[in-house]
């Protein structure tokens, strides 16, 4: 049973634009997320690598690193596979999700974003890594057995 006082998740929230930002987190605050915001691309990869992110909401027009390079920069560390990422678009186009399903991202949003669509994706992201987590478990379990 899930403690009252402990949050559904962490999620981070990362865009350079303060007011989507803040936005965001506020939505998923009130549903019960624990938020990290990071305002760019470092920054981001600065708040996974320090570790307890359960997913990441990644816009991805932003100056300096955009959305696509923060992928690539986490990739690099095989601790953050299989991390949900959900890529925060303005653009609805076919390139920009082959880009980022090639980078492995988990899901997509539409800015702006619907707070229900919202909602849904990030329980959606966070369940299916749960569930992984439990399946490594079982199978470690399963090795130790043999």
């Amino acid at each position: 049973m899930k403690d009252a006082n402990q949050p559904l998740g962490n999620v981070l929230v990362v865009d350079d634009d303060e007011d989507s930002r803040r936005l965001l987190g506020h939505m998923l605050e009130r549903r019960g997320y624990a938020v990290v915001q990071a305002d760019g691309g470092a920054a981001a990869v600065a708040a996974v690598e320090a570790g307890g992110i359960d997913v990441v909401l990644l816009d991805v027009m932003m100056p300096e690193m955009d959305g696509f390079a923060v992928c690539r920069a986490l990739e690099k560390n095989p601790q953050n596979a299989g991390l949900p990422i959900i890529l925060l678009t303005a653009r609805d186009d076919m390139e920009t999700r082959a880009t980022g399903m090639k980078l492995g991202v988990s899901d997509f949003l539409t800015k702006p974003v619907n707070k229900h669509e919202l909602f849904l994706r990030v329980e959606t992201q966070l369940e299916a890594r749960r569930r992984g987590a439990h399946l490594d478990e079982a199978h470690r379990r399963a090795e130790q057995m043999v």
